[in-house]
């Protein structure tokens, strides 16, 4: 009987010793011309160069750029390889699918009026928020720290009865710190409304305002405000403004002058007829029947709500329920509220409204868009986030070696990094600005990165890797990152009022900081179960969790990394009995006084005063 031969075969199933050699086709040896997309990396341009990478690293070295295979290249560079290479170049037009830009052409008979989007700007302390509350009979300035708008906000006002006209105020901060902020409030405004002080006159801030407004080419109403008080000289501003080019229509210009006074009321009817003639001039309209469009004012983390973002409706009506993404966030709108603070069903262009159920808090300035299915929703909101931190990785791709060297041999020249932490984007801005502001001959402050949130471990490390000092605006650290701060060595530094930060960081630069008073933490407890007594109030069953609980101590109350109470620990038991402490491990009553808001999960907080040499 004879026997097959066993025909062995490969992992793949083919015959073993079957496989014919690779055939590879050629590349030409000369490459004269490539296309190249956004962002191209090295080892992506060499193969469209028919080159090695390494040979594009090296030319990009000889350049003063040092780079990887795998770093992305922007046009500048990758016009200089191609140049060293005699190649002609041509950039890929991208079609991006994941845009939020409302690219809908509306049928105009589609279009309905909508009212218009005001911005007020200007000096500070030329009457921004005080004109406003006129205008709205509310007051703002006084739940702000520091006694000025930290935040940008959106109010809808109905001129003219019920059945009257509708107008939409932005309400942006007026110190120069907010420039980036008033900027983005002039990108999505129909008018801008600078105020000047008539005893003041133009100053620093109304410069940049009107710069901003004709940036975005948006009319102009100047609005000269304090004419109540005896020093006003409005002819001094009109004089001043002509010098900008900003010509009043009584002097043939473009731009209509009203005098007022937001404090006793003078001439704001008369502004009010103003804008909306204006507004009438515009023939503002959108379409209120599809998806809506927009743009986010401001946007945080709230304690009990998860991210809240306020937005305006630029196009289309925001419904509860609908899809969204905003920025590279998405999610569907679980709740709206309007600016009364009532809860609301549908959102029409123009209004603006808070609204919860986003996976992730956007960023101010960041554009929202509707979508028919969510899982389109979350599929761009993906896309964008990817495209978002690629870009953010590009962007410190390729390091040239005159800022790799300039740390090493020029002594002349410090710099401060810092890691920058809000309670919203628009402070963290905000702040960002001030310290890149501060101007101290041979250092400079680089703030390397700013967001809003707690301050997490992920900062702790950045700063450690840095060497950076940690700034934390209206935030609090937990526990656990104190910790990872002492293991890193990095400095924490906390403050709620923006020129205090400033004027520390300002003094610390010039070498001039004296011993100040710190606030020393001793310990931290969670919250683990809560006792309602009817004469004692709220007890909190915690479990101290780092450091010690002092009895006579400060207590701060922390809800997901945000302060929500300051105050004095009011009583700290053990087993029934008062105790002067207690240590981490043990489990402890505690109450604060005059405040009985507590919830499972919070942490308390117990710290005191000592003095210390400043950092």
């Amino acid at each position: 009987m004879s026997r097959k031969p066993n025909k062995r075969r490969n992992k793949k199933g083919g015959k073993r010793g079957g496989n014919k050699a690779p055939v590879f086709t050629p590349r030409p040896e000369k490459v004269t011309d490539i296309t190249y997309f956004e962002g191209i990396t090295v080892g992506e341009l060499a193969n469209r160069l028919n080159k090695n990478a390494s040979d594009i690293i090296r030319v990009l070295f000889m350049m003063g750029n040092v780079v990887t295979i795998n770093d992305g290249l922007n046009d500048e560079l990758v016009e200089l390889v191609a140049l060293e290479y005699d190649v002609k170049t041509t950039k890929e037009a991208v079609v991006d699918e994941a845009s939020l830009e409302d690219t809908v052409e509306d049928d105009p008979r589609d279009l309905k009026p909508r009212p218009p989007i005001i911005t007020i700007m200007g000096h500070v302390d030329h009457g921004k928020t005080s004109l406003l509350d006129t205008i709205r009979h509310a007051k703002v300035t006084e739940d702000e720290f520091g006694g000025i708008t930290q935040h940008m906000g959106a109010y809808q006002i109905q001129v003219g009865g019920k059945n009257g006209r509708k107008l939409t105020f932005l309400d942006t901060p007026g110190h120069e710190a907010f420039t980036s902020m008033r900027a983005r409030g002039a990108q999505i405004t129909d008018i801008v409304i600078i105020v000047v002080a008539a005893d003041d006159g133009v100053m620093p801030q109304t410069k940049e305002a009107i710069d901003h407004a004709k940036a975005a080419k948006v009319p102009i109403i100047i609005a000269i405000n304090k004419m109540d008080k005896p020093s006003a000289n409005p002819d001094r501003v009109k004089s001043e403004l002509m010098d900008l080019g900003i010509v009043s229509e009584e002097y043939n210009g473009d731009v209509p002058f009203v005098e007022i006074s937001a404090l006793t009321g003078l001439g704001v009817d008369d502004l009010l007829e103003t804008i909306q003639l204006m507004a009438d001039l515009q023939e503002l309209k959108a379409n209120p029947n599809r998806h809506a469009t927009g743009t986010v004012v401001e946007a945080r983390l709230d304690k009990g709500r998860g991210p809240v973002a306020t937005i305006i409706v630029q196009n289309g009506t925001l419904k509860t329920s609908d899809s969204i993404v905003v920025g590279a966030s998405h999610g569907r709108v679980r709740k709206m509220v309007d600016d009364k603070g009532r809860e609301i069903k549908t959102a029409l262009p123009s209004t603006p409204v808070e609204i919860i159920g986003l996976s992730d808090v956007p960023e101010a300035g960041d554009l929202f868009k509707v979508f028919s299915e969510d899982k389109d929703a979350r599929s761009i909101a993906d896309t964008r986030l990817d495209q978002k931190i690629t870009a953010e990785r590009n962007k410190s791709a390729a390091i040239t070696l005159e800022d790799l060297t300039q740390h090493i041999s020029d002594q002349s020249l410090q710099e401060v990094p810092i890691v920058l932490k809000a309670d919203v984007q628009g402070s963290a801005e905000a702040v960002k600005a001030s310290f890149e502001r501060i101007d101290v001959e041979g250092v400079r402050v680089n703030v390397i990165r700013a967001t809003a949130g707690a301050i997490s471990e992920s900062d702790i490390m950045l700063a450690s890797a840095s060497n950076a000092i940690v700034y934390g605006f209206n935030v609090r650290p937990n526990a656990t990152v104190r910790k990872k701060a002492e293991e890193e060595g990095v400095t924490i530094r906390l403050h709620n009022i923006i020129y205090k930060a400033v004027e520390e960081m300002e003094l610390a630069m010039k070498g001039m900081l004296a011993p100040i008073f710190e606030e020393v933490i001793w310990g931290q407890a969670e919250v683990r179960q809560l006792f309602k007594v009817s004469k004692i109030g709220t007890i909190a069953g915690s479990m101290v969790t780092d450091g010690k609980i002092k009895r006579d101590s400060k207590v701060r109350l922390i809800r997901d990394g945000i302060t929500i109470y300051e105050g004095k620990l009011g009583t700290l038991r053990r087993f029934d009995k008062d105790v002067k402490d207690v240590a981490a491990g043990y489990e402890c009553g505690i109450t604060i006084e005059n405040f009985n808001d507590i919830k499972e999960g919070d942490l308390i907080e117990s710290y005191g005063e000592e003095e210390v040499p400043a950092v």
